[in-house]
């Protein structure tokens, strides 16, 4: 019985080819997909702030322009609402007013609010106005 030759000894310092690449890619591609989802995340989060905020200024100026109501009213019932779906510091800079648009009176009730960057921690500012017709009784 003959024996093979031994397949010479590597070198333990020569370079392998790509080793070991594995785990450094999927290290960058995870990293690119982690700031990808949480960019996603505060996407949602901006626009979840904007949809209800465009709720609430609305519903504040319909009832602020209810026949037996004021402005101030309606004001007063978006901080409500904002203060019940949002975070309550959100209903601190919310004014209404009567303005006369395209022939027509009507409340106009402004949010400012503090745009959020990461979570809730703000960035800048977001400014939503919500109308309502006036309601007029014979």
């Amino acid at each position: 019985m003959t024996l093979a030759p031994a397949a010479p000894a590597r070198d333990r310092w020569a370079p392998r080819g790509d080793a070991g690449a594995a785990v450094a890619e999927s290290v960058m591609v995870m990293a690119l997909v982690s700031v990808l989802f949480a960019s996603l995340l505060q996407l949602g989060l901006a626009l979840h702030l904007r949809g209800t905020l465009v709720d609430c200024v609305g519903e504040g100026a319909r009832f602020g322009a209810l026949a037996d109501r004021t402005p101030a009213d309606g004001a007063q019932r978006a901080r409500e609402l904002i203060g019940a779906s949002l975070p309550a510091s959100y209903a601190d800079d919310v004014t209404a007013a009567d303005v006369h648009q395209g022939g027509l009176d009507v409340v106009e009730v402004t949010a400012t609010v503090p745009l959020p960057l990461v979570g809730w921690f703000g960035g800048g500012t977001m400014t939503v106005r919500g109308h309502g017709l006036v309601e007029v009784l014979p």
